[in-house]
């Protein structure tokens, strides 16, 4: 009997592209509850995030399947981008919300969420607090820079993946996540919420 604990995700695909159904079930049931999660997160709809979950997974099946995945990075970034793919193609058909598009020059160099990561137990408790005021106000962002924020802050990935799971230039991207700070601090002044994110 075969083991898949000890293998990676991109092994399992290997695997499930040579006939292996059970390292397909592996798969899933590593990565369902984060893709999930990221998907509900960006379109804030149950029954559409069940809709594009199964597209997802349905599609990376024929992709495997065809032979088209190739280990270029981590296969969660893989899926992720897959389902980033159907959430833009579904906005555009049903033209729901209109992304914006900030210009592409833009520095975030100076952004840092080191003092979110403080340890002492009273800092705990602010940043707790801060990052539940954070997600409130993301989910009042537009679709493009809610996603990006998600992506940073929640996922903890860089700019140069996040670009690449999204399909833009990493200026694109550090240029939502301004915008989305820029939009956030906004809402918390009028919500008088205090929210320290450099």
């Amino acid at each position: 009997m075969k083991t898949y604990a000890r293998r990676t995700d991109e092994e399992l695909a290997f695997l499930y592209a040579a006939g292996d159904n059970k390292a397909f079930d592996e798969l899933l049931t590593r990565n369902q509850q984060k893709l999930f999660s990221y998907i509900q997160f960006v379109v804030r709809d149950y029954d559409l995030a069940n809709d594009i979950f199964q597209d997802t997974f349905i599609k990376a099946i024929v992709k495997l399947q065809e032979g088209k995945y190739a280990n270029t990075g981590k296969f969660s970034c893989w899926l992720t981008r897959i389902a980033h793919n159907i959430m833009i193609d579904k906005f555009r058909r049903h033209k729901s919300e209109h992304l914006f598009e900030p210009n592409a020059e833009n520095d975030l160099s100076h952004l840092s969420n080191e003092s979110l990561k403080e340890g002492n137990r009273e800092n705990e408790f602010v940043n707790n607090q801060i990052m539940a005021d954070v997600r409130h106000l993301m989910q009042k962002l537009p679709a493009a820079q809610r996603e990006v924020v998600y992506m940073r802050y929640y996922q903890g990935m860089s700019f140069k993946e996040i670009a690449e799971i999204t399909g833009v230039s990493i200026n694109t991207s550090l240029g939502r996540m301004r915008y989305a700070i820029i939009n956030m601090r906004h809402m918390a002044k009028q919500n008088n919420i205090y929210l320290n994110m450099e």
